[in-house]
């Protein structure tokens, strides 16, 4: 009776614990854009991302520490190169789009994470894609042309979409490296090593072009929200999703997390919603959606 009434008790924590931690999460990693659009352009794009890393591995160092004895030598170079393909140079090119374009932009490029992940598995890795996830990917790509072609203030953010979607692609093959080459390790351990080398291998680039001017305040503290909050606790409340829901409904964070950016940025930033970044954001999230149909 005892264990009966404790799985009760837990369903009815999950039916309001999980969707709280889902706009949670969405409202921190859409913060994530508005800060690097406000940090970006005082730091520039390698000091901003290696402050990113380095207070991200630090937070989740602990979970490191503790699976210690998980990660033999031979195993640093694939965390290397992982945390290079699915931290180091995707980060930097968000923090380059960043500033060049609304956070907005960013954010709805982001997206296309999902979508990638399917293309590089059938390109790569020999995985089925459906008819369905098929005409996913060209309502996606439709939504990045709309997108790409549009402007901000006159200003066109052709190349700032294009590095957000080299990103995007980036994090697709991280994917798949992850899964074939870390699985059964600590994700939160995984998480903490890839940032760490990651930071590693980012830190002659951030020494060579760190500012020479007085960086603001306001500068900072963007900066330190993107380490701590937007990177290292926000991977913690993912890996804690992903063991208490499963993977299927944690990736669901991905049709918040544009909402916020446009939400933060307007309300904060005083970015305005342009009718291609409502266009392309809706034919990109419905794509995410209709994979995700398929998927299941």
């Amino acid at each position: 009776m005892n264990t009966l009434a404790t799985d009760i008790a837990a369903a009815r924590t999950h039916v309001w614990l999980t969707p709280l931690e889902l706009g949670l999460l969405g409202a921190i990693w859409g913060a994530s854009f508005m800060f690097m659009r406000v940090a970006a352009p005082e730091f520039g794009a390698a000091p901003l991302v290696e402050l990113r890393l380095a207070l991200g591995a630090l937070v989740l160092l602990p979970m490191l520490w503790r699976a210690r004895a998980q990660f033999p030598r031979a195993l640093w170079q694939k965390l290397a190169l992982i945390g290079a393909i699915n931290s180091a140079v995707p980060f930097a090119l968000f923090a380059w789009a960043a500033q060049r374009a609304p956070a907005g932009v960013g954010a709805i490029t982001n997206a296309m994470a999902v979508l990638f992940t399917a293309l590089v598995g059938f390109l790569f890795f020999g995985e089925k894609i459906g008819v369905r996830r098929a005409g996913a990917l060209l309502a996606g790509f439709a939504g990045v042309v709309v997108l790409a072609s549009g402007k901000t203030a006159g200003a066109s953010i052709g190349w700032a979409v294009v590095a957000g979607c080299s990103a995007a692609f980036l994090y697709g093959v991280g994917v798949h490296l992850v899964k074939r080459h870390l699985t059964g390790l600590p994700p939160m351990a995984v998480a903490a090593a890839t940032l760490g080398t990651a930071a590693l291998l980012m830190l002659p680039f951030a020494l060579a072009q760190w500012p020479q001017h007085a960086v603001p305040g306001r500068a900072w503290f963007a900066a330190g929200m993107l380490g701590v909050l937007c990177t290292g606790i926000a991977y913690g409340l993912y890996y804690r999703l992903i063991k208490r829901v499963g993977p299927g409904r944690a990736v669901t964070v991905t049709y918040l997390v544009p909402l916020f950016a446009v939400g933060w940025a307007w309300a904060l930033l005083d970015e305005p919603l342009t009718v291609p970044m409502a266009i392309s954001g809706a034919l990109i999230l419905g794509s995410v959606a209709m994979s995700q149909r398929g998927a299941k």
